[in-house]
This record gives structure tokens, C-alpha cells and sequence, in this order.
């Protein structure tokens, strides 16, 4: 539990400084990696499972994601945060689509292969950072034939359409929220829920996307305090009604930048 009287000030603290956004972690710098592709020309295939948003249709992400190798997921802290990528055509004029660039959302993993060495393709293999892009999305930077290519990526600002939502998972004493269409940063680092009948719960970081907290909430409305990886804080009251049920995703109005 947090103390209300300690809460409040955080809270009054956060509102007066989560309208200046200073990037942090990522300052423009470009970095040298490499992509390959997966599922098919239609995206299919192209699933959020590691990050835990399913079907990347059903959640907004669409064709624009990727998987990322382990030394860029973070152990699914980095789910939800936006990468732009380009070709480098310096190196293989002939399979880049030069000129071109995409904006991706990190929204599964690309497990290491231990098989096969990391300089004989183990491309997810620690310590390479990679990017496993939905084929659509390869395409749109370089040639389909070429399979794997040399890229250029750094972290950007993540651009949503509307506000953050929460999908409500679990059972009556475990609820286990995503929450996801994350702006500016992507990616959480810190959230508190509060029922219409009890005080504010710092909620756990469960796995990719998921938070959980182990408290009975059910008739109750919900709040939320939401902080990124930027520090910024955004309060959502009375985010969820009280008649809410496991499985339904609630919308908010508003969104990091």
C-alpha cells in the first residue's frame, strides 16, 4: 500500500511535470544491427505472444513490429517501445529499398538459438541486438530475397492512435492487467491501481506487458497510476466501471507523447 498523504503529493508532483517531455535513454544516436522477417506476406503469424498482446490486429500494432533478440527485449521490459530502422545500403546496395525507413513497435521476443554460433547465424543470440520484423514491415526497407540485411535503428517516441487501454485478466483474488497502446515511451515501469473501497496498491511487474496485484476488486471501480520509463506519470480515475469483468479492455482519453 502507499500512504494517501504521500500519494497525493506524488501525484500533485507528477501532473505539474508530465507535460514536459524530455526523452530520456534514447538522444537520436543511430546504432548498427541487423533484421531478418517472419510470418508470411498477408502477416500471418505475427503474434505479440512474448509481450502478451495476442493477436497484433486485435490490439493496434498491425504489420509495423518486431520480435527483438535478449539484448534488446530486456526480459519484456522493453515491449511496447519504438524502434525506426533502416537499411544500410552501404553494405548491400542491392537488397535495400534505400531511401526508406519504418517505425516498428517491440512487441514479441526472438529467442537465442544455441544451436548455431552467433557469427554463423544465431542472430538473436546474445550479446547481437537483431530485429525480427513482421515480413511486411522487412519489405518495406529491403528485398525479400535477401532474407537477413545490415541495418541502422535507433529509439524513437512512440506515436498512438487514442488513449492507453487495460485489459483486465485473472480470477476474483488476481488481477492481472495488460496494458497497452503505450505513447512516447511504450514501455511501464511503475503502476498503481485503486478500488472505489480501498487505497492505492502498487500493482507488479508480471511478464511483458502484464501487471498484477492480489487483492479482491471485483465490484469496485478502478484507477489507475500509470509512470513510463521516460518518468512520466499520468493519473487515469475511475478508469474502470464497477461492473467490469475479466476480459474486457477499457479505453482511457488520454496518452503519453
Amino acid at each position: 500500500m502507499v500512504k494517501l498523504e504521500f500519494f497525493n503529493l506524488f501525484v500533485f508532483v507528477a501532473t505539474c511535470f508530465m507535460h514536459t517531455h524530455v526523452v530520456k535513454g534514447y538522444d537520436g544516436t543511430w546504432y548498427q544491427s541487423h533484421a531478418t522477417f517472419y510470418g508470411g506476406a498477408d502477416a500471418s503469424g505475427t503474434m505479440g505472444g512474448a509481450c502478451g498482446y495476442g493477436n497484433l490486429y486485435t490490439y493496434g500494432y498491425g504489420i509495423n513490429t518486431a520480435a527483438l533478440s535478449t539484448a534488446l527485449f530486456n526480459n519484456g521490459a522493453s515491449c511496447g517501445q519504438c524502434f525506426q530502422i533502416t537499411c544500410d545500403a552501404s553494405q548491400v546496395p542491392q537488397w535495400c529499398l534505400q531511401g526508406t525507413s519504418i517505425t516498428i513497435t517491440a512487441t514479441n521476443f526472438c529467442p537465442p538459438n544455441w544451436n548455431i554460433p552467433s557469427d554463423n547465424g544465431g542472430w538473436c543470440n546474445p550479446p547481437r541486438t537483431h530485429f525480427d520484423m513482421a515480413e511486411p514491415a522487412f519489405r518495406k526497407i529491403a528485398i525479400y530475397n535477401a532474407g537477413i540485411v545490415p541495418v541502422w535503428y535507433r529509439r524513437v517516441s512512440c506515436v498512438k492512435k487514442g488513449g492507453i487501454r487495460f485489459t483486465i485478466n485473472g480470477n476474483d483474488y488476481f488481477d492481472l492487467v495488460l496494458i497497452w497502446n503505450v505513447g512516447g515511451a511504450g514501455s511501464i515501469k511503475a503502476v498503481w491501481v485503486k478500488g472505489s473501497s480501498t487505497s492505492w496498491i502498487q500493482m507488479v511487474w508480471n511478464w511483458g506487458a502484464n501487471w498484477h496485484a492480489s487483492s479482491y476488486l471485483k465490484g469496485q471501480s478502478l484507477s489507475f497510476l500509470v509512470t513510463n520509463t521516460d518518468s512520466q506519470t499520468i493519473l487515469y480515475q475511475d478508469m474502470v466501471v464497477s461492473t467490469w469483468s475479466f476480459g474486457k479492455t477499457f479505453q482511457s482519453n488520454g496518452n503519453f507523447v
